[in-house]
């Protein structure tokens, strides 16, 4: 007993013909206008007491529906997230270790800082009340403040493992340190904004973030030795390597679970040494952006 609607966001490819050979309802958007507009628009045309969101790259398993219902209580005033499959719609190296990671990072908190709108689960009554996504915020976050707003308002946030998607990246190796750099950027900035930048917050997670501190921490260690001619300085990298590595130590087996030992040992090659560039680098993007918007408000006051 379940409705599906699609709504087009100005798509340039075969996506509209494609999908009227379903029996689903296609809305087409006037003009591109976003995930968050998109979605609203969703909502209003759809008639079932349940929404249930997912992102245009994204399949359902044949359960995931039964799932959702079964979690979604009448009057709880509860958001209820799902996450993606262990491994990715398609074969790549890179997506499955992006999947890998957010499965992990989405899965390790059963009362979760937010929920992601590629399995959203919530009562029609309080996404009504609630206002809907914010169609004039930056992009990828708009879920993020969603579920902040709605917690800040009195709802609960809950994460139930058992709702699964599977989804296309299509990530190579330039995909993902693109990924990494964007997400990193966005985050960044509304975390500053925020005020929770050190939080484990999913993705953003403490992990991640110590990963990437130990990763400059230890660049530092080298220039200092280098600047110093003293090789005995290396070995301040050990202590700082082996925190890292024991705060790490169940994303490292979640990965070897999923992908068999030599794949893990790849993707933890990857996430140690080559991931933390790009998250940097995007983090550094954000601080700039938060920086420079900041600057624009004081001079505006």
């Amino acid at each position: 007993n379940f409705e599906v609607l699609v709504v087009d966001d100005s798509s340039t490819d075969r996506a509209t013909e494609i999908i009227r050979r379903f029996p689903c309802r296609l809305i087409s958007l006037d003009g591109r206008s976003g995930a968050s507009k998109a979605r609203n628009v969703g909502a209003r045309n759809s008639t079932g007491e349940i929404l249930f969101f997912i992102d245009a790259d994204c399949v359902v398993q044949r359960d995931t529906l039964s799932r959702v219902e079964r979690a979604v209580v009448a009057g709880e005033q509860v958001v209820v997230g799902g996450t993606y499959t262990k491994m990715p719609a398609d074969g790549r190296f890179f997506s499955a270790f992006q999947s890998v990671f957010i499965n992990y990072s989405e899965t390790k908190k059963e009362k979760p800082d937010y929920i992601a709108t590629h399995a959203m689960a919530i009562e029609r009554s309080l996404f009504e009340k609630s206002g809907g996504f914010p169609e004039n915020f930056m992009p990828i976050m708009e879920d993020v403040e969603f579920s902040h707003r709605l917690r800040r308002a009195g709802s609960a946030l809950r994460m139930n493992p058992s709702i699964l998607v599977s989804h296309f990246f299509y990530f190579n190796f330039m995909g993902s340190l693109r990924n990494a750099f964007r997400k990193s950027m966005y985050w960044t900035a509304y975390s500053l904004k925020n005020r929770d930048l050190l939080s484990d917050s999913g993705t953003a997670s403490k992990e991640l973030k110590t990963n990437v501190a130990a990763y400059f921490a230890m660049l530092l260690i080298c220039l200092l030795s280098l600047l110093l001619q003293k090789p005995a300085v290396l070995f301040c990298c050990l202590p700082v390597a082996g925190v890292n590595a024991c705060i790490n130590r169940n994303f490292f087996s979640a990965l070897r679970a999923a992908m068999g030992l030599p794949l893990a040992v790849l993707s933890a090659v990857y996430y140690l040494l080559v991931y933390p560039l790009p998250v940097g680098a995007g983090s550094l993007a954000g601080l700039m952006k938060y920086s420079l918007r900041l600057g624009r408000i004081q001079e505006i006051r």
